[in-house]
């Protein structure tokens, strides 16, 4: 089963977000801003990493069932997505 769909404009933009925000903390660290500072701002990106991922994989949980349920391969798909998610918690 191929998964090459395009993804919510809402993923996109959290990913331009961390993009956006990774590029400040570089930043932050050249111009040797306060360690305090720097370490908030990545904790700030770590929790908006896992909320895209976890909205990336919902949104890829939703179109697999779908995905499976009209084609008729429902058994095939529980087992692809029992894959990917294993392999995302590793």
């Amino acid at each position: 089963m191929e998964h090459g769909y395009t993804h919510s404009k809402n993923i996109v933009n959290r990913l331009a977000r961390i993009e956006g925000h990774v590029r400040s903390v570089k930043l932050m660290v050249e111009e040797g801003r306060d360690c305090s500072d720097v370490l908030t701002q990545l904790a700030a990106i770590h929790q908006a990493v896992e909320n895209t991922t976890k909205a990336f994989l919902k949104e890829h949980i939703e179109h697999c069932v779908t995905e499976a349920i009209h084609e008729g391969k429902e058994d095939e798909a529980l087992k692809e997505l029992e894959i990917a998610i294993d392999r995302f918690m590793r």
